[in-house]
């Protein structure tokens, strides 16, 4: 018998999903927070929550999983989402609020199994649903990854809607996609089936812009100088999702940050390759995305169209690389390269690991008033299949020149033990070699089927230029006057990583001084100037590598994907930034011909 909280909403015209956690270690206090907070919504009314997701899960977190299964393989799953529930789970039952977090990361069943536990601890006894079936390490090993530590594919919603068509109160799932935590809600909640794409595409984008937590309220903002409320703890977001896929952002009463255009697009373009975005559900046309600003903090999504998913199915593969270790030296006051190159004569001969790599930071200021500006770091990563030769093999020769090396000689710390990495690779599987389960409150297991309308996987459609970019809808400037200028004056970025690649995605600020005409022009010199080619001027190291840029008109914004920047991905680069996240703040940071107009 279906739940009746779950009946009467199901008539309703809004379905009301909240987040709680975008990674493996954010806020603890955010899933009683977004339980007891409120918003009044569309009609001026406030409740509470239809559905509260959590998503705990990255590739470097099937990792870190991946080595707490090796040490006990009772565990594998998001630990701290225990001691949430068992300070909440009380008051989402007593409202009625689904709960559904795939922090069950490698082992859903365990984690179920410890929510009952807990739940029978506190006097509780919730419908408690979990979704398996995207572990296919068995798979990697035939298909060439035989010390695949972890091998993961990406599932969709429909798992996540059966259970809550059959009542289940908690679900917990593991590698599905981020955004299908609020799809497989919003399609329970709506009925919607897999053929209904530009619904399911809508519940991707609203997913899409939660699944970062407060990214999506003003985090990692680019635009932070001018966001209100900066000195309370920034709000988690939640959308209303319609039955055709709309939604509108916002955030919950009395809580910092902001719900404005910009903080929605910095969102919609973090992490994204292509203006088609593939899932297991369905491929979501992102350059079809409107938004509109319909009130404070509330930002309302819509026009989103979808088209069918792609046969096969991402997979997310973690294996063991080896060994890490570093050491950091100060550089300080005269003859920095002098300095530099005496420690080379001395160490480079002696450091044995398969892969040593040296990085300097910014050469300092002149007549420094202060000691720390007149110093720079010197930085040593060495990687190899084994430990000894990044082990005291490492450390031990550069602790050994204390006394013996340039003036002023230190070290920004103790010598430490090597750790082990990952190295992340991404693959594909046709999707009859996952078999996508969910098991219900009451034990029973059912096949999740997949879509019978399935895309071939392919390249980009045929009206995308040589550089993956569709046709600008804007005339571009006419030649003028310029002046030189950081990219930044009136564009935002938001950046990260899509496992050895790098994603920047730029538009034009909405909060920037100008009429919604000079946003046009400035949007339609932006579509101009970010070609392949420019982006390898303003990122020297991307000179010899694939670069891609995508433009997302309705958005004013412009997706850059940078193939092979972060190498072997997070967990084996030894860039200051392994995921890529300031990389975007230093290409606003970089000076670009701008029109006199436009400023």
């Amino acid at each position: 018998m279906a739940d009746p909280v779950r009946t009467d909403r199901r008539s309703a015209d809004v379905l009301r999903v909240g987040n709680c956690s975008g990674f493996y270690g954010d806020r603890l206090s955010a899933m009683r927070e977004m339980l007891e907070g409120r918003s009044a919504g569309p009609d001026g009314t406030s409740r509470p929550l239809d559905v509260l997701t959590g998503d705990y899960l990255a590739e470097l977190t099937m990792l870190i999983l991946g080595r707490d299964a090796m040490r006990d393989p009772s565990l594998g799953y998001a630990r701290t989402v225990v001691g949430q529930l068992e300070d909440t789970l009380g008051l989402a039952l007593e409202q009625g609020t689904r709960i559904v977090v795939n922090a069950g990361g490698l082992n859903p069943a365990g984690l179920a199994d410890r929510v009952r536990e807990v739940a029978r601890g506190l006097g509780l006894d919730p419908a408690v649903a979990h979704v398996e079936g995207d572990d296919l390490r068995e798979w990697a090993a035939e298909l060439g990854h035989p010390g695949a530590l972890t091998a993961n594919a990406y599932l969709g919603g429909f798992g996540i809607a059966r259970a809550l068509d059959a009542g289940a109160e908690v679900v917990v799932t593991g590698r599905v996609t981020d955004a299908s935590l609020v799809l497989g809600a919003a399609a329970s909640h709506f009925g919607w089936t897999p053929a209904d794409h530009d619904a399911l595409a809508g519940a991707v984008v609203a997913g899409h812009v939660l699944e970062c937590g407060t990214q999506a309220t003003g985090g990692n903002f680019s635009g932070f100088t001018r966001l209100p409320r900066r000195h309370l703890p920034l709000g988690f977001p939640l959308a209303e999702i319609e039955a055709d896929g709309s939604c509108t952002v916002t955030k919950q009463d009395g809580t910092g940050g902001a719900v404005t255009l910009d903080t929605v697009t910095a969102q919609l373009v973090y992490e994204i390759q292509s203006t088609r975005y593939l899932g297991p559900d369905v491929t979501t046309e992102l350059d079809t995305v409107r938004l509109e600003q319909v009130g404070e903090d509330r930002v309302r999504v819509s026009g989103t169209r979808g088209q069918a998913p792609p046969a096969t199915l991402k997979v997310c593969v973690n294996e063991l690389g080896g060994f890490r270790n570093s050491f950091e030296l100060v550089l300080t006051g005269l003859d920095l390269d002098a300095k530099e190159a005496w420690v080379h004569e001395q160490l480079d001969h002696r450091l044995t690991a398969a892969s040593v790599t040296w990085t300097r930071g910014i050469t300092p200021r002149a007549d420094a008033e202060r000691q720390e500006d007149a110093a720079c770091v010197l930085r040593c990563t060495g990687l190899d299949p084994e430990a000894d030769p990044v082990g005291k093999a490492f450390t031990g020769p550069v602790v050994e020149l204390a006394l013996a090396s340039y003036p002023g000689f230190t070290l920004t710390g103790p010598p430490a033990r090597p750790t082990p990495y990952g190295v992340y690779r991404p693959a594909y599987v046709d999707r009859a070699a996952v078999t996508h389960v969910v098991v219900l409150p009451d034990g029973t297991r059912e096949v999740v089927p997949d879509p019978t309308d399935l895309a071939p996987t392919g390249p980009a459609p045929a009206d995308l230029d040589d550089h993956g970019r569709r046709p600008s809808p804007y005339p571009a400037p006419a030649d003028r006057l310029t002046r030189r200028q950081p990219l930044g004056t009136f564009v935002h970025a938001r950046s990260g990583d899509k496992g050895g690649d790098a994603n920047v995605g730029f538009w034009v600020a909405h909060d920037a001084p100008g009429d919604a005409e000079k946003r046009a022009d400035r949007v339609a010199w932006l579509f101009k100037v970010l070609s392949p080619k420019k982006v390898r001027e303003l990122v020297p190291e991307s000179a010899d590598l694939d670069v891609d840029v995508h433009l997302l008109p309705h958005l004013g914004a412009v997706n850059v994907v940078i193939h092979g920047l972060l190498g072997e991905g997070v967990a084996a680069s030894t860039r200051t930034d392994p995921q890529a996240k300031a990389l975007g703040e230093w290409l606003r940071s970089r000076m670009v011909q701008i029109q006199e107009g436009l400023l």
